[in-house]
């Protein structure tokens, strides 16, 4: 072979190695991401995504908050308007991210590690609940310690107890829904899911609107009880809603259009935006699924 088809040859190998490279990026980049870009247009309809930190404790998969809040910015996006803004690590950065936000979502670890516990976070959250914002409670984000109760009851309906309230896995398939906004264009889907359910609700359940109930296979009940609501809304008194679904555990649920547009829906309207009559846009492409991850250990055989 002389060097010149040498040297074509090579340059042929070099041009295929890197057009497969282009074609499998790495799942765990998060680099590309805009993390706390507000809208320049200020009629825009802000809604703050805020992304814990995944566990340690868990394989790639689950409790994917950063890759969930992309996710779900993608698709907030695709309503006229709306301009979600993406913070991480538990908590926004900039005292500007917050202001002037119709809703907040917390897809976050909860228990003693909830980030709203540190500094004066649960005021910040107070004070945009008085204020008629929108908050939001997705999978373990509804569970604090006891004694905040009270407090984040009056925000967002219920809150997961200890002692009381019960979390596990089982699969579940949703086939109907209430007649609500939330669940306009929703259609059934079934999910391998971690429930936070027996919740403790305000007294007499007033403001509350249940929109999911499931019942563990080794547990009796109906899912029309109390006990077996998975999501529901708030209205609260004063003014402001809130929309809650405790699952969202896994990160391969997202590709449900159901399951997805439940929740846009339930953000969107806790953001007081009208629901179509189809539900909003919930186009997600497949690979979207693939990227933004958390790298976390391999799990130990």
């Amino acid at each position: 072979m002389t060097p010149r088809k040498l040297s074509r040859c090579l340059l042929a190998v070099l041009l295929l190695v890197g057009t497969l490279h282009a074609a499998d990026p790495d799942p765990f980049d998060q680099s590309s991401v805009p993390i706390e870009e507000l809208p320049k247009d200020p009629k825009a309809v802000k809604i703050v995504l805020i992304a814990g930190v995944g566990s340690t404790k868990l394989k790639s998969g689950e409790h994917e908050y950063f890759a969930g809040c992309t996710v779900l910015a993608k698709m907030l996006k695709q309503t006229p308007g709306v301009f979600p803004v993406i913070a991480r690590d538990g908590w926004p950065k900039k005292p500007e991210t917050l202001a002037g936000a119709k809703a907040v979502v917390l897809f976050l670890e909860g228990g003693t590690a909830h980030a709203a516990l540190k500094e004066d976070r649960m005021q910040q959250l107070q004070k945009l609940a008085d204020s008629g914002v929108g908050i939001v409670c997705l999978h373990s984000a509804i569970d604090y310690p006891n004694d905040f109760g009270e407090r984040v009851r009056s925000m967002s309906g219920a809150m997961w107890e200890k002692g009381y309230s019960k979390r596990a896995h089982w699969v579940t398939e949703f086939k109907s829904f209430p007649d609500h906004a939330v669940t306009r264009g929703v259609t059934p889907f079934k999910i391998d899911d971690g429930w936070l359910y027996q919740l403790r609700f305000v007294a007499d359940m007033k403001g509350v609107t249940p929109l999911l109930g499931t019942v563990s296979p080794k547990e009796k009940g109906k899912t029309s009880d109390p006990k077996a609501i998975i999501s529901w809304v708030y209205e609260r008194s004063g003014g402001g809603r809130s929309f809650n679904f405790t699952g969202c555990h896994l990160h391969e649920s997202w590709a449900l259009d159901g399951y997805r547009k439940l929740i846009v829906n339930g953000i969107l309207w806790s953001a007081n935006q009208e629901i179509p009559k189809d539900g909003a846009p919930v186009v997600l492409a497949p690979d979207d699924l693939k990227k933004h991850l958390e790298r976390k250990p391999v799990p130990k055989k």
